[in-house]
C-alpha cells in the first residue's frame, strides 16, 4: 500500500491538500464539503462566496475568476504556502453557454472556452511545478455527458467539453511517469440549484420533472454527493492506477438506442 494511505478510519484523504474550482455551489460545494469530512484541507475558489446562509466548508476561500491566469496563479502559491503543498486539484468551475451557431456573439464562444476549457488548464498549469515537485498529485476535471454525445442546440457547450476530456487525456500520459494523475467525470443530469432553477422556469415545472425523471433509467435525477464521491475515490491513493479515464455519472442515459 502507499504511505500516504490515511491513518485515520474511514477519512480517506487525511493529510491531504485539495483545491477546489467552482466550490461555492452544487457539485463545486458538494465536492469541498466530503473531501473535509474525510481529512483533506480544501481551498476553494469561486466567483463569489457561498449563497447567504450557506457556509463553505473550504479552510480558505478566494473569490476569482478562472479565465483569469494571473489570479489563478496566485491563489494556487497562496494555497501552496498555507498548506505546504498540494496533492490535488478539482477543476469544477463551468458556465453554460448555448446558442445558434451563426448568431452566437463571439465573446460568448471565447467565454465558453476560456472558462470551460482554459479554467481547467489554468489551475492545472500553476499546480504543475508542485506536483512534481513532490512527485505526486491528482487532478480531477468535472466535464460532462455533453463531451460525449451532442445535443442540438446546445452549442458551443459540448466543443469545450469534448476538448476538456482531451486535455485530461494528454496531459495524463504527459505527466503519468513523474506520478501526476489526471482524470476527468462527466455528469449528466445533476440536481443543483442551477437545475432547480431551470426546472422551475419551465411552464410547467412538475411536468418538466417527469419527463426529465423519465428520460434517466433509475427513474431519478443525480444527486450532487453521488459525483462527489466519485471524485473522492479519483483524488485518493486509492485509485493510484487510474490515469487519463474519463467516468460518466448519468445513471446510464447515455447508453439508452433511443429515448
Amino acid at each position: 500500500m502507499s504511505d500516504r494511505t490515511p491513518s485515520v478510519p474511514g477519512q480517506r484523504l487525511a493529510g491531504k491538500s485539495v483545491l477546489v474550482s467552482g466550490s461555492s455551489n452544487g457539485i463545486g460545494a458538494a465536492i469541498a464539503r466530503l473531501f473535509v469530512e474525510h481529512g483533506a484541507r480544501v481551498a476553494g475558489y469561486d466567483r463569489a462566496p457561498p449563497p447567504a446562509g450557506r457556509t463553505s466548508a473550504c479552510e480558505l476561500f478566494v473569490a476569482g475568476d478562472v479565465a483569469d491566469a494571473d489570479a489563478v496563479a496566485a491563489f494556487v502559491d497562496r494555497a501552496a504556502q498555507t498548506f505546504g503543498t498540494i496533492d490535488a486539484v478539482i477543476n469544477n468551475a463551468g458556465v453554460d453557454v448555448f446558442g445558434d451557431p451563426l448568431t452566437l456573439a463571439p465573446d460568448d464562444w471565447w467565454r465558453n472556452l476560456a472558462i470551460n476549457l482554459g479554467g481547467a488548464w489554468n489551475f492545472s498549469r500553476a499546480a504543475l511545478p508542485i506536483m512534481l515537485e513532490h512527485g505526486r498529485g491528482s487532478v480531477v476535471n468535472i466535464a460532462s455527458v455533453h463531451g460525449h454525445k451532442i445535443i442540438p442546440g446546445a452549442f458551443p457547450y459540448p466543443v469545450a467539453k469534448h476538448a476538456l476530456i482531451g486535455l485530461t487525456k494528454a496531459l495524463g500520459l504527459e505527466y503519468a511517469a513523474q506520478g501526476l494523475r489526471f482524470n476527468s467525470i462527466s455528469p449528466g443530469l445533476i440536481l443543483t440549484d442551477r437545475i432547480e432553477r431551470w426546472l422551475s422556469s419551465q411552464p410547467d415545472p412538475e411536468a418538466a420533472r417527469r419527463r426529465q425523471t423519465e428520460l434517466l433509467p433509475p427513474r431519478r435525477i443525480g444527486e450532487p454527493d453521488e459525483v462527489a464521491y466519485t471524485a473522492l475515490f479519483l483524488a485518493s491513493d486509492e485509485a493510484r492506477f487510474i490515469n487519463a479515464t474519463d467516468i460518466v455519472i448519468d445513471g446510464g442515459r447515455t447508453q439508452l438506442y433511443h429515448e
